[in-house]
């Protein structure tokens, strides 16, 4: 993004290229004024209406098996793209390719308009939230270690920052602060899982990738969970995928469902549109049992207040 001899100082631009003995300096407010004949700023901008998750032309195989062909899919900022389909479709795959834990064997993701096979792939995951199915919490560090493993590689020795992020995400997620010195052996399911999402938050980052995480817990304990995330999303606009197994969860969380079967894209829309419009026989035989529940006839299928427990 920006001239690759510079690097910026507080307000100034300094160059590392030295002339006549001395250090070269430019004011950002200089530079900032010749913004449209400067083509590092220029793509900075454009990349602010790139979208935030984007596949091209995706393919994945593993041997002969083709899991996933010509897969292209634009993700905006902000969305909540709930992700549901048959077993084996390649629902975790694409999620996987967010962070660079599974790479294409063709095509590209594009992750803020930088492809994910050109970055350095610890960097773009310390801006990329991961919270998986059932426990994955470090079981000798207290819940506070383990929601402050993540600030704490990016704070180094600023421990008062890291210290505030701990108690900022534990009562984002509605963990009460007694909790913070108890192990994961000491929670129970719901309060792991919810350290779980507090520590892929603890950094603050711009995207949360989430497999199925409310599948171990019971329907009570999910459907707050459920309610909790739903909340955290709109209250700090962060981009969520989530893949699910339960279209009602699908059709409650997401701003955009991505319907896949057979690795491919069967629909991809508002819950809305979903459940009134189904575009093909796999996507109508999928939400046929939230439809029956709606209750509504076929034109008012749209205002159906479904939801993901019964």
């Amino acid at each position: 993004m920006w001239p690759p001899h510079f690097y910026r100082k507080k307000d100034c631009w300094i160059s590392d290229r030295r002339q006549g003995g001395g250090v070269r300096r430019k004011m950002w407010r200089m530079f900032q004024e010749n913004a449209g004949k400067n083509t590092f700023l220029a793509a900075g901008k454009e990349r602010q209406d790139m979208s935030v998750v984007e596949y091209r032309q995706v393919r994945m195989a593993y041997g002969e098996k083709v899991i996933i062909d010509n897969f292209n899919l634009s993700i905006e900022k902000g969305e909540f793209v709930t992700i549901i389909g048959s077993s084996g479709c390649g629902k975790t795959t694409i999620l996987k390719m967010v962070n660079g834990l599974v790479q294409p064997v063709g095509g590209e993701v594009l992750v803020e308009g930088r492809n994910t096979r050109e970055v350095d792939l610890a960097m773009l995951r310390r801006n990329i939230g991961y919270a998986i199915q059932g426990s994955v919490l470090f079981p000798h560090m207290t819940v506070e270690k383990n929601i402050a493993y993540v600030p704490n590689l990016l704070n180094r020795k600023d421990k008062k920052r890291t210290a505030q992020a701990v108690v900022k995400w534990m009562g984002i997620v509605g963990l009460d602060d007694s909790l913070r010195s108890r192990y994961p052996s000491e929670l129970s399911g719901g309060q792991q899982q919810r350290v779980g999402i507090a520590r892929a938050l603890a950094a603050s980052p711009d995207i949360l990738l989430m497999d199925e995480p409310f599948g171990a817990v019971d329907e009570i304990t999910r459907g707050s969970l459920q309610d909790e995330i739903a909340r955290i999303h709109r209250e700090t606009g962060i981009t969520i995928l989530f893949v699910t197994h339960d279209i009602g969860e699908a059709l409650k969380l997401g701003t955009k469902v991505l319907v896949m079967d057979q690795g491919s894209v069967q629909q991809f829309a508002p819950p809305r549109e979903i459940l009134h419009d189904p575009a093909t026989d796999y996507v109508k035989k999928l939400v046929e049992k939230e439809r029956r529940r709606c209750h509504l006839p076929e034109e008012k299928l749209g205002d159906c207040a479904y939801s993901g427990v019964i």
